[in-house]
């Protein structure tokens, strides 16, 4: 653990009051939050779209209000809703989730224009580590390893000049945007042209934002993550890694904590120098840097200024409640002791989707039943008799099981899968089973492409 001072106590004489927290989203992390403030004594207030009118976060919160509209655009993004609610339901303080708005400078200052406290990075973060080139430059120049990369791309010569010094293979990526989306890797300089124009067109559309950068690209490697907390008294802390190399398309499956096979002093110098150098920057609340792992080397990829996705694996082996953090530390209180990593923590994601295409499945959850067993926690924004709706992500549930040793917390996370009922859609389950029992992973023999190796073997995925 690293601070820029010494053993901070909790609570401060500055800390501000939190009374009611509106949260900005829906699914999984919108109970996971109500779940916070209930235990924290807040009150909460949910929003929901008509497609999400059924999901229990809806009755579990202190106060709801539908929104209209059932796409993005029309229902969790629309910020004038959103504030519109804030004001009527008597809210202080909002928070944001992961996705749709939680790393939008602009609604987080407007959140604090109104007299709201935001519950996330000051808006200066988001905007400062939203762009990637900048968050690479910023970085670097406090110490942070970093792979070979460009600045923006300005032209196609600029590019070719930069391609030239990186080396091929290199990566060409959007600035502005994240989840793989818009990546284009480039094995050979005749390449170059068509994968900026790609790159661009995807950015455009997906991100309204079409800088793009280049990166060398790193074969095999491994995605490691490092979780931060900071305060606002100058105070930064890290709660070790996170090993998230199982993907598919450049989107997560199967997180855990620590990472196997690595250095563990290696890892926690890294972390530590992470956390110096947001104690250093003044960075406030909580955030994740991304990095890539190859062959001893590592390099920074990115800060994500939002919670995880996979924020549970890291509760479960530090006993620290991310979410309630989180609105502590808005609230001005100081971080909390430095903990000791206990055990072994595995999450895998359950996508509503087929087993073969990975395309998105919909339907009436006739049965839902997530398992109830020792060792093994179960967040999701869904229950039986509940839709899921081609309007979201497709993400049903995390299922996140420990144990004393990494063996055991995967053989709970194969239980836990095979005892998880559901009917009315297709799942990824089996899927994730495959790669729970393949021998590399077994092994610890992790990279970002071993999904795809496994999914080579040309072996149908069976139905369960």
């Amino acid at each position: 653990m690293t601070r820029s001072e010494s053993e901070p106590q909790q609570t401060d004489s500055s800390a501000r009051s939190i009374t009611k927290v509106l949260v900005a989203n829906r699914g999984a992390i919108a109970r996971r939050i109500v779940r916070a403030c209930n235990e924290l004594g807040i009150a909460s207030v949910v929003v929901y779209s008509p497609p999400d009118a059924d999901a229990p976060y809806v009755q579990e919160a202190s106060d709801a209000y539908a929104l209209s509209g059932l796409r993005p655009l029309e229902s969790y993004l629309d910020q004038g809703q959103l504030m519109q609610i804030a004001s009527t339901s008597g809210a202080d303080a909002v928070h944001p989730g992961y996705g749709f708005l939680a790393e939008n400078a602009g609604f987080a200052q407007r959140v604090i224009d109104t007299g709201m406290t935001f519950i996330g990075p000051a808006p200066q973060w988001l905007s400062r580590m939203g762009d990637k080139v900048n968050a690479r430059q910023m970085m670097a120049a406090q110490g942070m390893p970093t792979f070979a990369g460009s600045d923006l791309i300005t032209d196609l010569q600029a590019a070719g000049e930069a391609a030239q010094r990186i080396g091929f293979p290199l990566v060409v990526k959007p600035s502005g945007g994240g989840g793989g989306m818009g990546m284009q890797v480039v094995e050979a300089p005749e390449q170059l042209e068509s994968a900026l124009a790609q790159a661009k067109a995807v950015a455009d559309a997906a991100f309204a934002n079409g800088d793009l950068y280049l990166e060398r690209w790193i074969q095999r490697p491994r995605h490691i993550e490092y979780q931060i907390l900071a305060d606002e008294h100058g105070n930064a802390m890290h709660l070790y890694e996170r090993e998230c190399s199982v993907q598919r398309r450049h989107q997560k499956l199967i997180e855990e904590s620590p990472a196997p096979g690595i250095d563990a002093e290696l890892l926690r110098e890294q972390a530590r120098r992470g956390a110096e150098i947001c104690a250093a920057l003044g960075y406030n609340n909580l955030g994740t840097l991304e990095t890539l792992y190859s062959d001893g080397d590592t390099g920074f990829l990115e800060m994500n200024t939002r919670i995880q996705v996979e924020h549970g694996v890291t509760e479960e082996v530090t006993g620290i409640d991310l979410v309630q953090q989180q609105i502590l530390l808005a609230a001005g209180a100081r971080l909390p002791e430095p903990v000791a990593l206990q055990g072994h923590a595995i999450e895998v994601r359950v996508y509503a989707e087929d087993a073969q295409t990975l395309m998105p499945s919909t339907g009436v959850l006739r049965v839902f039943q997530p398992p109830q067993l020792f060792g093994v926690r179960v967040e999701t924004g869904y229950q039986q008799g509940q839709e899921v709706s081609p309007y979201y992500d497709a993400l049903l549930a995390k299922v996140i099981a420990t144990g004393s040793t990494r063996e055991q917390a995967i053989g709970r996370a194969v239980v836990a899968l095979r005892a998880f009922a559901i009917e009315g859609v297709e799942t990824n389950t089996a899927l994730l089973l495959r790669v729970l029992a393949d021998d590399a992973f077994l092994r610890g023999d992790i990279d970002t492409g071993i999904v795809e190796r496994i999914l080579r073997t040309g072996r149908r995925i069976p139905a369960l």
